[in-house]
Parts: C-alpha cells; sequence; structure tokens
C-alpha cells in the first residue's frame, strides 16, 4: 500500500480536487441533485470507478444529498490513492 500523505502533501493535493475537504483522516465531498433518482444515479457511477480502481469511499444518501468521504481504511489515513479516487470522481 502506498504511504500515507504529510499534511503538507495533502494541503497541496486538496488544491488539486475541486469541492474536497479534510475531516480528519478522510476527504470528504458533499453533492445536490434534483431528485433522489439522479442522486442514485450519481452513487451507481461512482461506484464503478470504485470498482475499477479497486478503492472504495463512504457513501451517505440523504433523498437528494450525498456525502461520500475517503480514505485508505488500511493504512490509517491518507495516502495518493484517495486522491486519484477523488479526482476520478470530479471527473463524473
Amino acid at each position: 500500500m502506498p504511504p500515507l500523505l504529510s499534511q503538507e502533501e495533502i494541503d497541496k493535493r486538496l488544491k488539486q480536487v475541486d469541492g474536497w475537504r479534510q475531516d480528519g483522516q478522510y476527504i470528504v465531498r458533499e453533492f445536490s441533485f434534483s431528485s433522489f433518482k439522479d442522486n442514485m444515479v450519481f452513487v451507481n457511477r461512482v461506484a464503478e470507478v470504485a470498482e475499477e480502481i479497486d478503492h472504495h469511499p463512504d457513501i451517505v444518501i440523504n433523498y437528494t444529498r450525498l456525502t461520500l468521504s475517503i480514505t485508505t481504511h488500511s493504512e490509517g489515513g491518507l495516502t495518493r490513492r484517495d486522491f486519484r479516487l477523488a479526482s476520478r470522481i470530479n471527473e463524473l
């Protein structure tokens, strides 16, 4: 597994992934959709990307709101993999 990132590296990488913020050992982004169905379509697209790169976010669905939280659980913090997934999600 990739090594944990320093706070300096985390701050640098956060500037490269619009909409994401750090929350402890996670990076988090919140989304709003016009309907529950639109929310679920997006969640399924996120799931496809997560499966493709074998790295999975924590997902909280609240009707038309979605919160994604990413960390490398096995390493106990943030790694390059987390920012790669965030970048891929931003492409959606």
